[in-house]
């Protein structure tokens, strides 16, 4: 096994704990990130499917709305200029969000209506119910269009979050936790040929000690002392003073 499909680490009890608490840290992040993953796979066909619908919506609305202006045009006339003449400032705006999915904010548009539309004036003569419904029609597919551009907004995002996740799961699953593993595999093969080392070794010991032991008592059998006798009855019985001899 080479340095490069394993974590470089001494071998020891110590740091074989280590890895496995550090085998359990990436398990647990890539079941989070599994989650995550299908949380923002399920939003963003939520979201393509809204994407879908509502540029099928917006095309119909937008046949409306350019047939009813034609329809205002021709009753009223052109009342564009009186439109100018009324309006300061834009009654129509947008305002920007956050949704928060599995932690990755979407922005979201929402928009809304401050103010006179500046139509009190126009069609006074002829053609005001015309022109008041162009009006509606036309608001209604800004609304649908800052919708859209809502969803196409939050479809981009989750794209790129969904890639960058998906990346992290196939690392973590194909790459860390088998790295891991086989440096758990490393440590545990050398912690046992170390114990099998330890327990040769004790036995060659026990063995030396064997054949000392089978030793000393042939020496003492050849000087006339039973080794199996107690220490008092292998012992002389005369001890010779050799100072006052």
């Amino acid at each position: 096994m080479s340095g490069k499909d394993r974590i470089n680490i001494f071998p020891s009890r110590m740091a074989l704990t280590g890895i496995k608490i550090r085998l359990k840290g990436a398990q647990r992040g890539h079941s989070l990130l599994k989650k995550k993953s299908d949380a923002l796979t399920l939003r963003f066909r939520g979201v393509l499917k809204q994407i879908i619908k509502n540029k099928t919506l917006v095309g119909e609305v937008l046949k409306e709305a350019h047939f009813f202006i034609a329809e205002s045009k021709f009753i009223a006339g052109n009342f564009g200029h009186v439109i100018v003449q009324n309006v300061e400032k834009a009654n129509l705006k947008v305002k920007s969000a956050k949704d928060n999915v599995a932690g990755v904010q979407l922005p979201v548009f929402e928009p809304y209506t401050e103010g006179a539309t500046g139509f009190e004036l126009a069609g006074l003569s002829k053609g005001g119910q015309k022109i008041r419904q162009c009006s509606e029609a036309w608001a209604k597919a800004v609304k649908l269009l800052v919708e859209l551009a809502s969803l196409q907004t939050s479809f981009v995002t989750l794209d790129e979050v969904i890639k960058i996740t998906n990346r992290r799961v196939n690392a973590i699953e194909h790459v860390i936790i088998p790295r891991i593993e086989r440096t758990i595999d490393y440590i545990t093969c050398e912690l046992d040929e170390r114990d099998r080392e330890e327990f040769f070794r004790l036995k060659k010991i026990q063995n030396k000690k064997a054949i000392l032991k089978a030793a000393a008592e042939a020496a003492l059998t050849e000087k006339g002392y039973d080794s199996k006798a107690p220490v008092a009855e292998a012992l002389p019985t005369s001890d010779p003073d050799v100072l006052f001899d």
